[in-house]
């Protein structure tokens, strides 16, 4: 992405919407406008501004007893958490907030733990 793209071709190398990329030029992204108005946008500087605005990538899940509070936007440790089956493997974990006290609910699944296998009992039942 070394060229100087139009608005266009740029929707179109990326796969992107035409109003997507006109509202990314609005929120900051670089570009210049010539004497007529049109606007071009060097690629590299472009594909720069993308990668720092996205949002880091969580290093890590969250543990079994936590979730995320909506109210005081971070992780916590759910206090008292209850976990309720519902369908098939999917469950709902129930807990309190230790720092603002709302309920705070979130999803999971059931582990599957495989049965290891025996290779004796296996050749056992074949013969």
């Amino acid at each position: 992405m070394d060229d100087i793209y139009t608005v266009g071709e740029l929707v179109e190398a990326l796969g992107a919407v035409d109003r997507t990329l006109r509202d990314w030029l609005v929120l900051g992204a670089p570009h210049i406008r010539d004497k007529r108005g049109h606007i071009w946008i060097h690629g590299r500087e472009f594909a720069g501004w993308v990668a720092e605005m996205q949002k880091p990538k969580r290093e890590r899940g969250l543990e079994d007893n936590e979730a995320f509070c909506l109210r005081c936007k971070e992780i916590v440790k759910m206090v008292n958490p209850e976990t309720v089956p519902m369908r098939g493997k999917l469950l709902r974990i129930r807990g309190k907030c230790p720092q603002c006290g709302c309920t705070i609910n979130r999803g999971g699944r059931l582990r599957s733990n495989p049965k290891p296998r025996n290779p004796e009992f296996e050749e056992s039942t074949r013969a």
